[in-house]
């Protein structure tokens, strides 16, 4: 045997089997000392190619930045740089379930956004069932067609059998055709008990809506918007939605015609929650997530660590 095998040998028990090197010495019939320079061969050659892991220590570093730049609590989920988006959504809506989990009080209002992210979540809540706890629609989901009730309210009940809670459905159109049907419908005293409720909620979940991607977000792609009003958020240089009220990059949303007729809550009904969990995958959602970030939407947020290498870079001023 030449020594390159013999340092090939070695170097499989040892870094492969976890062999110590006397029980190496004793397998290969050489002393310890023989071993050692087998081994330092085998690094030298390139048989052997030690690495260290600093993805973690990357996601540490990212998690800071984005504290520092936006104010938020960042939790970075590690999921492999070549896994689809819909692997990467899974995965971030695993940690972001457990972290809800975590935080879920007894008695407790617990606000939810409807949305493909927070589907994700709903998907791995573990049962917490605890006494008190409400579960509150953030936002209107009927449309033309029924399936967007549905879909609402088999999300919200898979959030309430998690705590074994209860739901308060917010049972309005995602969009109103007019600003002023939804002035009368707020003025209803059914709605404006719902409304004080929100007022009330101590806990917000949400993802981020986008207008493009390989996972396009369900507002967009559901049929909520009228082909005009798609044309509108264009002009309007929207880059996504929070609860379905619209934002620019810079985070502005007051003047966006369309939020006048939106039955969900504006960034400036989130900031009144004490704890608002912002979850989000995918590269083509970061200028949307910039809006929300610029519009102080998020106590917390939970990304992927290429969605949030793709935050920073956007951040870049080279």
């Amino acid at each position: 045997m030449n020594v390159r095998d013999e340092a090939r040998r070695a170097a499989t028990l040892y870094y492969l089997h976890d062999e110590t090197m006397a029980t190496i010495a004793a397998t290969l019939g050489v002393s310890r000392s023989t071993v050692s320079r087998l081994l330092k061969h085998a690094r030298e050659t390139g048989l052997v190619r030690i690495t260290v892991d600093t993805t973690v220590d990357a996601a540490r570093q990212s998690a800071e930045r984005i504290t520092t730049r936006f104010g938020v609590r960042t939790h970075i989920v590690e999921v492999r740089d070549s896994a689809p988006e819909h692997v990467r959504l899974d995965q971030v809506a695993r940690v972001a379930a457990r972290l809800l989990a975590d935080w879920v009080e007894p008695g407790m209002i617990v606000g939810v956004a409807w949305g493909t992210t927070v589907s994700a979540i709903a998907d791995h809540l573990p049962r917490r069932p605890m006494t008190g706890v409400q579960v509150l629609q953030l936002n209107g989901s009927a449309r033309s067609r029924p399936a967007g009730v549905r879909y609402a309210q088999e999300l919200l009940s898979a959030v309430a059998e998690a705590f074994d809670a209860d739901i308060a459905y917010f049972p309005t159109p995602a969009f109103f055709d007019y600003v002023e049907s939804r002035e009368a419908l707020w003025r209803e005293s059914a709605v404006r008990e719902l409304l004080e409720l929100r007022k009330r909620t101590q806990l917000a979940v949400f993802g981020v809506g986008a207008t493009a991607g390989t996972l396009a977000s369900e507002v967009y792609r559901a049929g909520y918007l009228a082909p005009d009003d798609i044309r509108e958020l264009h002009r309007e240089r929207v880059v996504g939605d929070v609860c379905t009220v619209f934002l620019r990059r810079d985070g502005t949303y007051a003047d966006v015609a369309i939020n006048a007729r939106a039955s969900g809550p504006t960034p400036r009904d989130l900031a009144r929650i004490p704890r608002r969990l912002c979850v989000v995958v995918g590269e083509h959602k970061v200028p949307a997530l910039l809006g929300a970030l610029s519009a102080g939407v998020a106590t917390d947020l939970v990304l992927d660590q290429r969605t949030a290498s793709a935050l920073l870079r956007s951040q870049d001023p080279r």
